[in-house]
């Protein structure tokens, strides 16, 4: 096997589609060198686009459906990169040009990226895996009416069951072989935990840490720890499967720990394994380079002696998930080179019960430690997920990231994890029909003002106030929230009852109706008269997958609202657990219960659909998709 960075290939991950639109095309790659000539300045603060006075080491190809050249002009192409090690270059390559694109095309693509003044390759060439059979080019439909979208949450990578993903890479093929671009999908959707950045198997530290040696992932310095810097990380004795032992031991850290984790027993975060709880921003880099590529699996070989005799059996059972995941990443890293994807975070992609309550963001961001782990998770979001999205969303973050990734390490750290803390424009909407419009449910949260160890509320008055301007005189709108906005009533009746006693970080009471304010602005959203007649909803955060039919009580012209909720890409909730569940809920919240009447929806009808599958297989694994028909959009 190869253990060399010379043995790699250029480009480590990707090349991944992301944000499409009529006169936009991006395209996100990790390589392991730089994609500028070196003799030119790498940023320019005169330059919005960050890109003059530079010369690009690639040059992108595009064809039509009859694959003829598509002319570009010459400053069409936009490459904002960041080192994150000495051979490791992140990447974001916007082209931009008017009205590049026609609706329901099929357009293919190539790369070509110099290596010296008389040597260059084409990533057709060098990664010729990544072309489905009998094609020569990468490819990807552009979609403005939407007829077939794909979306799906909670992909750990060492949960025992199958990766649904590579479910995406089998239709794309099928579509192909069959000659009917109808079996296409127009899009995915990521809707949170793409990865578990609080939930590692110890065969991925390990990869981890193999990669960060590889590519000479940058290093930092810590303040609060009794480690002082990552590189301690590598061989501490309590690096592996024992990192509650590394949490600072300062007072705010033990009321922390009182507060929260002794009914559950859990370290400083709140995940129940998080044991393996990534740290450095250069560990949660290289998870999200095996998340995605198997290019980098190839230069690991895993070590089993490496966990202690009380932790063998969990280490072999998780070594055995992940080489079962990474036989399938082939798969999802061609299906992701050929489909438009979208992204937002939930909360394992920085930690579990990430601002759940207000007295969890005091704790966590008081102390400089805590602060630091999910401030590196923003960032390697930033890197890894949030570039790809729209460019309105991130664009004021690139000078701040400019001057964070300016050199051979990290500068002013905490600085930029404050800008990025402090920033309000994650969410993002699609200009399609019909329009799609992406929740941020994580950093806009409506705090509780009574009792700091009440939930927050997913979303606040202003961020809700201008969810309904975007929306108003629609004809139809899909909205991706991560977590259900109708859930089961039987779970949220719990959830209320622990939280009743103090216990939402027990029951993890993630729902729009836990926070009184939240539920009624988003209800009442649904009842405004200007709400579009045609409403879907998609979710997924719950592990298991439901579908609701809801129109509004007492009004002659009630909204259509669909809701989708999607099982987990690669997680589940426990099956004996969920039966159990959906019995008790069947009997204390049918439709003749009287309960009913006495929730926050009680002026809503809400119906659950039957579910219809093959094998209990495919039920858990769907990627959620449907086939209702919204203003002749087919999800």
């Amino acid at each position: 096997m190869p253990h060399s960075v010379a043995s790699l290939p250029l480009v480590i991950s990707g090349p991944i589609i992301r944000h499409v639109d009529v006169n936009t095309l991006t395209i996100w790659m990790a390589t392991t060198t730089s994609l500028y000539n070196k003799d030119k300045s790498r940023t320019n603060e005169n330059d919005e686009s960050d890109n003059n006075g530079k010369t690009n080491k690639l040059d992108v190809s595009l064809f039509d459906s009859e694959k003829n050249v598509l002319k570009l002009n010459a400053d069409a192409t936009d490459v904002i990169e960041h080192q994150i090690g000495t051979h490791c270059f992140i990447s974001t390559i916007i082209i931009s040009q008017s009205q590049l694109f026609k609706d329901q095309q099929i357009y293919f693509y190539d790369i070509n990226i110099a290596l010296n003044k008389d040597e260059s390759i084409k990533l057709t060439e060098t990664l010729s895996d990544l072309l489905y059979p009998n094609e020569s080019l990468f490819s990807f439909k552009f979609s403005h009416t939407l007829r077939r979208v794909l979306h799906g949450s909670c992909r750990k990578a060492h949960f025992c069951g199958q990766d649904a993903l590579p479910q995406l890479d089998s239709q794309i093929a099928a579509s192909l072989n069959t000659d009917n671009e109808q079996l296409r999908p127009d899009v995915l959707l990521f809707t949170g935990d793409q990865v578990y950045i609080d939930d590692v198997a110890g065969p991925t530290l390990q990869a981890i840490h193999h990669v960060i040696r590889l590519l000479g992932l940058f290093h930092e310095e810590f303040e609060g720890s009794t480690i002082s810097k990552s590189q301690e990380l590598f061989d501490h004795q309590d690096s592996l499967y024992k990192r509650d032992k590394l949490l600072p031991k300062t007072k705010a850290n033990e009321d922390l720990t009182k507060t929260f984790f002794k009914a559950k027993q859990k370290p400083i975060f709140t995940s129940v394994n998080a044991n393996n709880h990534l740290i450095s921003l250069s560990e949660m880099n290289a998870l999200y380079l095996l998340t995605w590529s198997s290019r980098l699996w190839k230069s690991i070989t895993l070590d089993d002696g490496v966990a202690q005799v009380e932790t063998q059996t969990r280490y072999t059972s998780e070594h055995e998930a992940i080489t079962n995941f990474v036989k399938g990443l082939n798969q999802v890293e061609r299906a992701l080179a050929h489909v438009p994807v979208y992204m937002i975070f939930d909360d394992h992609d920085v930690t579990d019960d990430w601002n759940l309550t207000r007295n969890w963001e005091e704790q966590v961001y008081n102390n400089p430690f805590s602060n630091r782990i999910v401030g590196n998770a923003l960032i390697a979001y930033l890197l890894f997920q949030g570039m790809g999205n729209p460019r309105s969303t991130w664009q004021s973050l690139v000078e701040p990231a400019n001057a964070f990734f300016a050199s051979d390490r990290f500068n002013d750290h905490d600085k930029f994890i404050n800008t990025l803390r402090h920033h309000d424009c994650w969410y993002y909407s699609l200009d399609t029909s019909p329009p799609v419009h992406v929740l941020d449910t994580r950093t806009q949260r409506w705090r509780s003002e009574s009792n700091k160890n009440k939930p927050s509320g997913l979303m606040d008055w202003e961020s809700l106030c201008d969810l309904q301007q975007n929306i108003i005189g629609q004809q139809s709108v899909i909205m991706v929230s991560s977590a259900p906005v109708y859930g089961v009533k039987l779970i949220e009746a719990i959830q209320r009852v622990f939280t009743i006693f103090g216990g939402a970080l027990i029951v993890d009471a993630e729902n729009w109706m836990a926070h009184r304010g939240t539920a009624n602005v988003m209800l009442n959203i649904f009842r405004h008269s200007k709400t579009p007649p045609n409403f879907i909803i998609l979710s997924g955060d719950v592990h298991y997958s439901f579908v609701y039919d809801i129109t509004l009580r007492f009004k002659r012209n009630s909204p259509k609202i669909i809701q989708f909720c999607c099982s987990g890409i690669h997680n589940e909730f426990p099956d004996k657990l969920i039966k159990w569940f959906e019995r008790l809920n069947r009997w204390f919240y049918g439709r003749r219960s009287p309960l009913n009447w006495l929730t926050k929806r009680r002026n809503m009808s809400i119906n659950e659909r039957e579910a219809h599958f093959h094998s209990r297989d495919q039920a858990q694994h769907d990627i959620g998709e449907s086939k209702d028909i919204v203003n002749g959009a087919a999800l």
